[in-house]
């Protein structure tokens, strides 16, 4: 979940037809998706988030399992700044680089995470609801964690498009981890505002299928998947999991600005919750 407090902003949806702004720095958007094209036109897109949502724990503190003696210096622990998470898994990853871990160990614990509960039952589903379903993995993990376990799951040919921070090994062994984009949002990490990302996705798919999709889903658990459910619309659905930060968030923005949250909200205990509410949705035409 990364930072476990609320760090996101809301940004009011674009006028119909605008489109979103661009990321701003050396490293945007393009740089971390996949080249694969869009698949053909789908009735639904469907969002996931992956750490605690896909993968059941945090890809970022499992690698340290990988480290000498399973754990991290203290000095090195006590570098982290709340904001600035990638900045402090660089030197995470450059540590365990210089201690001699190796590609094959990172690899090992990152392919031994467990599901989430449900989840492949969830993957089940949607492989079999393939024209319907356009699927895209929204995450502040990284690309090699996430590839990685994807392909040892058997499940990365599920996702048309995969926005994270790149990440990828040098020639010299180390796992070299850079920001996704950078953007104007004041209370994001300044590596990744996933409400940023949705946005432009959202828009630039309506452009290139001459419409929006009839329904837009989000799979997440963190305080930063909170930030791009502010922009659901009234037939989508934001899947929170239950009694983690995007469900506590949620609730207390129900309790106070209920206008501000559009989408319908089914919380999630295990991806067959969420597979019960799109085979009813699903029948909706």
């Amino acid at each position: 979940m990364k930072d476990s407090v609320f760090n996101c902003c809301f940004l009011p949806p674009l006028p119909p037809g605008e489109e979103a702004e661009k990321p701003r720095g050396p490293r945007n958007m393009a740089a971390a998706q996949t080249s694969s094209s869009p698949p053909p036109d789908r009735r639904f897109l469907i969002f996931f988030d992956f750490d605690e949502t896909i993968v059941d724990e945090s890809s970022d503190d499992v690698v340290v399992q990988a480290a000498p003696g399973q754990k991290l210096p203290g000095w090195l622990k006590d570098t982290y700044r709340p904001g600035h998470y990638n900045e402090y898994m660089q030197r995470v990853l450059a540590y365990m680089a210089e201690q001699g871990v190796s590609e094959g160990a990172i690899r090992s614990v990152i392919e031994k995470i467990p599901a989430s509960p449900g989840v492949m039952a969830l993957f089940q589903y949607l492989r079999s609801r393939a024209q319907d379903f356009e699927i895209v993995l929204v995450s502040d993990a990284n690309m090699y964690f996430i590839e990685a376990w994807l392909r040892k799951a058997g499940a990365r040919q599920l996702f048309a498009k995969i926005f994270t921070n790149p990440a990828a090994f040098d020639g010299k062994g180390q796992l070299r981890l850079g920001p996704f984009h950078s953007h104007g949002c004041p209370r994001c990490p300044e590596n990744m505002c996933k409400q940023a990302v949705v946005r432009e996705y959202l828009a630039r798919r309506a452009a290139e299928r001459g419409r929006p999709f009839q329904r837009v889903f989000y799979v997440g658990d963190g305080a930063n998947d909170f930030c791009p459910s502010l922009v659901l619309g009234a037939r989508d659905t934001a899947f929170p999991r239950r009694e983690y930060p995007m469900h506590r968030l949620i609730g207390e923005l129900r309790a106070t600005r209920p206008e501000d949250l559009r989408a319908a909200v089914v919380p999630w205990e295990s991806g067959e919750d969420v597979v019960a509410r799109l085979q009813r949705l699903e029948e909706e035409r």
